[in-house]
């Protein structure tokens, strides 16, 4: 018993490990993080009252102007051209819409519209998301303008040489016929450089979160072009929501078989220039925790990609970029050009059906499943198949533990059979370590020649625990990363399966008009865990070890003030496992005639100590 009480310490060390950091260090420094972004967010907004936030970079490169080489740079400009607008102050986003034509954009998914200036998709917001719990609240901004605040885009163009004013940031396009795009009704538009060449642009959507941009170049002048296509995804700010500390929100692409390249905000704003391989395949963008933008190359011939923080520009952003490898068209001749791009919610579903629909090579990588991936995907899928089942992720997340506990019957109940025994040995262990206590290396010995007699594992205590400890892992991650899991209400005050539990004992959940600190919300499902995890505890005998005796007793009311802070899910998951432990425990060790330690060992918590007798 003494190996598994060890064992068991050891490992549930592990888990308090993993929760102090989570409550003492990933917290703190998300919420510090938070605050500084504000902070820079403010400053940034009232600097560009008097700098120019139309402008990407200095120096500025007019849209239109032939270019005289369309490989990357070496250096840490983007080599694609940027915005080079008069200097204007930062607007609200109402403001910065209206200052420019548009075409609206009506899916069942998603809601916005394109910047006729540069064809630009720079307006999109979903539709089916929301700031909060509250349905009636705002929903989710995904796309602004460049002239706010927060402004985020992505848009195509071309760069070349001798072809005239190529399709830029200042272009203006004419839109032909329909004027709204809808998964039905894809829109054209139309510009001609006034060198003999043409460019139609058709743009479709499907009712997700997918644009398919189709060029056709004609040339009608008398000598050939060479150009390249270009795309970006422009960004002015980071979330606000950002933990990094837990998944990876930055700059990302898949790069042929150079698999998945990534570069946090941080990273870039250091390196300030990343470039991945060349590659003929794969796709590039900028990710969320929950949403995603991101450019997928049509791949008839190879791109140079680039990560960049344009920290010298007017107003510093981050963009990832890439450009195609020169084409020529020769006069009289036409060429197509296509790509995509994904801007939208990173539901699992969507994003395997574009992987395999779409050929888009590790798309599925666009979410953060972690190193063990091997574990917390296959648990989403499973959960996500419950939650269709029963319709409710809480109830998914009970019947997963019933499912585990049941696979998993056969080990466990070993377990507490060899437990049973064990505690059956415990008259004859504390003879020999008596009788051998000056020798240490003869009592192992013996201790060892009675396991093997009695055909006892004195570790078999100890692999319900190591089993349940990636379990968690893997549950904590998939409510953290899926947008499945986003906002995903359980029962009664429980709205958000994601989030803490939100009430606190300190206000009596709630009877008191009085809204306690952070530190001191300690909800419901966290003092049932606790309450749970204490009895499990309290089922084997109270170990001699004065030491072992203390962390035994207050591991329960530690656990309970740091899980508080957890998802609400991954407590209600911790709760009902412990429950099914106690009975199932109970239950195995009562069948193999092992004494049930509960009611003494509570007893004995209550029981007045003797004191030590005086004189």
């Amino acid at each position: 018993m003494e190996n598994n009480r060890n064992f068991l310490i050891a490992m549930v060390l592990s888990v308090a490990v993993l929760v102090g950091w989570q409550f003492l260090v990933v917290n703190p420094r998300t919420e510090a993080q938070r605050q500084q972004e504000a902070a820079q967010k403010a400053a940034t907004h009232n600097q560009a009252v008097t700098q120019n936030p139309g402008s990407l970079q200095t120096p500025q490169t007019p849209a239109g102007t032939p270019q005289t080489d369309v490989a990357a740079p070496s250096g840490r400009e983007s080599v694609v051209p940027q915005d080079a607008g008069q200097p204007k102050p930062a607007e609200n986003r109402a403001t910065a819409l209206a200052a420019s034509q548009r075409v609206k954009i009506e899916t069942p998914a998603l809601s916005g519209s394109i910047n006729l200036t540069g064809a630009r998709l720079d307006d999109l917001r979903l539709k089916n998301y929301h700031e909060t719990v509250d349905k009636n609240s705002p929903s989710i901004v995904l796309l602004s303008p460049e002239a706010t605040p927060n402004g985020y885009f992505a848009e195509f163009g071309y760069l070349g040489k001798n072809a005239g004013q190529l399709p830029g940031p200042n272009t203006r396009w004419s839109v032909e016929g329909n004027s709204t795009l809808t998964p039905q009704s894809p829109v054209t538009l139309t510009t001609t450089n006034g060198a003999g060449v043409t460019f139609q642009r058709k743009i479709s959507v499907d009712d997700q979160f997918m644009f398919t941009v189709e060029d056709t170049i004609r040339n009608t002048g008398s000598a050939p072009v060479t150009l390249s296509s270009y795309g970006r995804v422009a960004r002015y700010s980071k979330p606000e929501d950002r933990s990094s500390y837990v998944l990876f929100e930055g700059l990302l692409g898949v790069f042929g078989d150079a698999g998945l390249t990534e570069e946090k905000y941080s990273s870039v704003e250091s390196d300030k220039t990343v470039s991945p391989p060349k590659a003929t395949s794969g796709w590039l963008g900028i990710t969320d925790k929950y949403w995603a933008t991101t450019l997928i190359p049509e791949g008839k011939s190879a791109f140079q990609s680039r990560f960049l923080y344009l920290a010298d520009a007017a107003r510093p952003h981050y963009q990832t970029e890439y450009v195609d490898d020169p084409m020529t068209i020769a006069p009289g001749a036409s060429a197509t050009v296509s790509a995509h791009t994904f801007a939208g919610a990173k539901v699992v579903d969507v994003i395997d059906a574009y992987e395999k629909n779409l050929n888009i090579r590790q798309f599925g990588q666009l979410i953060d499943w972690g190193w063990f991936y091997f574990i917390t995907r296959p648990m989403f899928h499973g959960l996500d198949f419950l939650y269709r089942l029963f319709g409710n992720f809480g109830l998914a997340i009970i019947s997963m533990v019933v499912i585990l506990k049941i696979c998993f019957f056969p080990l466990a109940a070993r377990s507490y059979k060899s437990m049973a025994k064990m505690k059956t040995l415990q008259p004859k262990l504390t003879e020999l370590r008596e009788r051998f206590k000056d020798d240490k290396q003869k009592q192992q010995q013996e201790m060892m020649r009675i396991y093997k007699e009695e055909k006892v594992n004195p570790a078999a205590g100890c692999w319900p625990m190591l089993i349940q400890i990636p379990v968690f892992f893997a549950l904590y991650k998939n409510l953290y990363i899926t947008i499945e899991m986003r906002h995903a209400p359980f029962f009664g005050w429980i709205q958000d399966l994601a989030a803490p539990d939100p009430t606190s004992i300190f206000n009596l959940f709630g009877l008191i008009p009085f809204t306690p600190p952070h530190v001191l919300m300690i909800g419901v499902w966290p003092i049932l865990m606790g309450i749970t995890m204490f009895i499990q505890m309290r089922l084997n005998p109270t170990p001699p070890d004065p030491t072992q005796q203390l962390i035994f007793t207050w591991m329960p009311v530690v656990f309970t003030y740091m899980l508080s802070s957890f998802p609400a899910g991954l407590v209600i998951y911790w709760t009902c496992n412990n429950t099914l432990s106690i009975i199932q425990q109970s239950v195995i060790m009562k069948r193999n005639g092992a004494k049930i330690e509960l009611f003494d060992n509570m007893r004995g918590m209550f029981r007045r100590r003797e004191k030590p007798s005086e004189g």
